[in-house]
């Protein structure tokens, strides 16, 4: 009988820049703090529900800007504007150090849980900006799965449903991204059936990070490792007993 196994990653964890790529972004310093560089919040979220579910926390602090750990080989996201431009060879160092080793070592781990008759809940913990080109984003959380695949369904709908009875946070499915968009997730769905695998994406709205002086974020970062920890629980529950 396969049993749930936690794994938590986050891809946009810092904005940090290699000493050897600084020349890069000289003069950038805005868009390094800002949502383009990093998600502002994610790797203080990741850790908590980390830290709550006992679970492996695989993260990167390089920024995005330099190479984006969420998007495929051949997505045109995967090296910004600051990066493109670099020599052939030093992109596929970059790749090589950054992308295939974070990437890596997430697929392995499901392949390893697979081998134990084990399935991965994998959780990506990202963050949004709050208006994006004009446009204002009306929630504070967004769950991200595949729609095709039932068991993502399932459990996110019921974080979903536990999140809107437990708290006063705005929780929407499949926003302000489609779960099956590209990603890390995405990639390792494309590997791994659901009776291996069921990956979603966390979406926090950066707004209640910068407001994190006060009581929303603190209660965000609560009910969110809370919530999942129920889930996942009673996810191992009903597989136990089948």
């Amino acid at each position: 009988m396969s049993r749930l196994v936690p794994l938590v990653t986050c891809e946009h964890g810092g904005n940090e820049v290699p000493v050897e790529h600084r020349s890069l972004f000289e003069g950038r310093e805005t868009a390094l703090a800002s949502h383009q560089g990093y998600d502002p919040g994610a790797l203080p979220l990741a850790r908590e529900i980390s830290r709550r579910l006992n679970a492996p926390l695989f993260h990167s602090t390089t920024t995005r800007l330099l190479i984006e750990l969420n998007r495929s080989l051949s997505s045109r996201r995967l090296f910004s504007r600051f990066s493109r431009s670099l020599p052939r060879r030093e992109r596929e160092r970059i790749l090589e150090r950054h992308y295939h080793r974070y990437r890596d070592r997430a697929e392995a781990f499901v392949r390893e849980a697979a081998g134990r008759n084990r399935t991965v809940c994998h959780i990506s913990i990202h963050s949004f900006a709050p208006i994006l080109n004009g446009k204002i984003r009306d929630a504070d959380v967004g769950i991200l799965y595949d729609p095709r695949r039932s068991a993502e369904k399932r459990f996110a709908g019921k974080w979903a449903t536990c999140l809107r009875d437990r708290s006063p946070f705005r929780v929407r499915r499949n926003f302000p991204y489609l779960g099956r968009a590209d990603g890390l997730t995405s990639s390792l769905r494309a590997l791994f059936d659901e009776r291996t695998y069921l990956g979603l994406e966390l979406e926090v709205n950066q707004a209640l990070y910068y407001a994190r002086a006060g009581a929303p974020w603190r209660r965000l970062c609560q009910v969110l490792a809370e919530t999942l920890a129920a889930q996942l629980w009673d996810g191992i529950a009903a597989r136990q007993s089948k």
